[in-house]
């Protein structure tokens, strides 16, 4: 595997981290039609956990069965995908080596009656990652939450046991819980805050949902408007979320979230891309849809972020 000159530049900014942990997280920056440039599209596949079967894969039933998911991911030519144990397991063997794989180990469910003390359990291990040849690992905390830092502390522990084993730590940083209303888990500035929490604990990928021009905290509106920070666009917004994470030092992706028209993804394909962000990790707008529609989807993304559309 021939690293590019984009890809070192990104590696040399883990400067503690083994040559086992950056090998593979080379693997994930040079997979796929944007492997080399620094640029990633992720497939996510945890949806059955947090919202159930029905939910997820109803839309499109071929999107039941595991296997789907891995040829989708190989087939669009995308970074990597992540998904929790049972689905990696089983394909597991089918597709060893095919795509660089995240194995998330933990989650939460909508059976769950937590909202303030929103939380997740653990559902794997490294050692899991491990025997399923996975490249990373990749782990849920909700800042703000009641128990944030009883996953503050479970991540500490987890990044430190990938790290010692050579695979890279990716961080779902998602604000949740506490005194947080829906509109400021998306806020601007609880999202860099966020960002830059997983940053700090670590993480060597880090995804955060596209933030909103709303400030969240009242403490935090005099930086905003006394810095003259600018937050009026996407592309402006995503700037400063890099930025929050050591002056875009570390690799930055957003969500896609909730389901959307295909306009509605590209724009914020390309706001993402114009302010500097890494890429996309998208999973529902990509899984629910036919699979020639989600094909179809996924290359106009990858066009976006190669800077062709």
């Amino acid at each position: 595997m021939r690293i590019t000159r984009a890809v070192k530049r990104i590696l040399d900014n883990y400067e503690s981290d083994s040559p086992g942990t950056k090998a593979n997280l080379a693997r994930i920056l040079m997979e796929g039609k944007l492997g080399g440039t620094g640029k990633l599209v992720i497939l996510p596949v945890d949806q059955g956990f947090e919202h159930g079967p029905a939910r997820s894969f109803q839309p499109n039933p071929d999107a039941y069965d595991p296997h789907y998911h891995f040829q989708l991911a190989i087939d669009a030519g995308l970074s990597a995908y992540a998904a929790p144990l049972g689905m990696l397991e089983a394909g597991a063997d089918a597709f060893a080596g095919a795509i660089p794989t995240i194995l998330k180990i933990n989650s939460s469910n909508s059976l769950s009656r937590l909202k303030e003390d929103a939380c997740q359990a653990i559902t794997a291990s490294v050692q899991d990652a491990l025997r399923l040849g996975c490249s990373a690992i990749g782990f849920t905390i909700y800042p703000g939450s009641d128990n944030q830092f009883q996953m503050i502390e479970q991540l500490r522990e987890l990044a430190e046991e990938a790290k010692a084993c050579g695979l890279a730590v990716v961080v779902w940083s998602y604000p949740r819980g506490g005194n947080l209303s829906k509109e400021a888990e998306t806020a601007v500035d609880i999202c860099a805050y966020a960002a830059h929490m997983a940053a700090l604990l670590g993480a060597h990928i880090i995804k955060v949902k596209p933030p909103t021009g709303v400030i969240g905290l009242d403490a935090a509106k005099k930086s905003y408007e006394g810095g003259k920070i600018a937050i009026g666009t996407l592309a402006e917004r995503v700037k400063h979320v890099t930025e929050a994470c050591f002056a875009g030092k570390r690799i930055v992706v957003f969500s896609g979230g909730e389901a959307k028209d295909l306009d509605g993804i590209y724009n914020e394909c390309r706001g993402i891309r114009d302010g500097g962000g890494n890429g996309s990790i998208i999973g529902r707008n990509t899984f629910q849809r036919p699979r020639d529609e989600a094909l179809a989807m996924l290359d106009q993304i990858i066009k976006i972020y190669q800077g062709k559309a």
